[in-house]
């Protein structure tokens, strides 16, 4: 009859590392759904005027101007005077009208001619300054035009 011998070496068996790779994959799926990926860089103070009637809307076919004074970040390189937005980029009035070009034809072919131009303005920007945001899209021909504010009652804050 054959005998049976124990191994006491003590050792420890090896680790299996067959499951890692799904662990992996299911921590990398679930960080790509929960991370949110911001569009752009504000730039420019953004404390948006209260209204009390505010609807939400679809982003699929806005482009958002932001206008406002430069953010402390950027107030030495950029002044203390109203500045225009759009993206990652201050632009000025006279290149308004190539920057918002450019954003339109980021759209998809068939959202070009539906374009909706969002304001985000700072509530204590120059009426000024919205104005010429308004003439430079009225001449490329840009008139759905919606205006960003935060919920609430201006009534109450003041």
């Amino acid at each position: 009859m054959a005998k049976f011998t124990k191994r006491s070496s003590g050792e420890t068996p090896a680790i299996s590392t067959a499951s890692l790779p799904d662990i992996v994959f299911m921590l990398l799926f679930f960080f790509m759904v929960v991370t949110v990926l911001r569009d752009d860089n504000l730039m420019v103070r953004n404390t948006l005027p209260k209204a009390d009637q505010v609807e939400k809307l679809k982003k699929d076919r806005s482009v958002y101007i932001y206008a406002g004074r430069p953010s402390d970040r950027y107030v030495e390189q950029y002044g203390t005077e109203g500045k225009i937005q759009i993206g990652d980029k201050f632009t000025d009035i006279s290149n308004l009208k190539f920057a918002l070009t450019e954003a339109r034809a980021r759209l998809l072919p068939e959202l070009q001619d539906r374009i909706m131009i969002a304001l985000k303005v700072d509530e204590e920007t120059n009426t000024g300054l919205v104005t010429d945001i308004k003439q430079e899209l009225r001449e490329l021909n840009m008139l759905k035009i919606i205006y960003v504010t935060s919920p609430g009652n201006v009534l109450d804050y003041q």
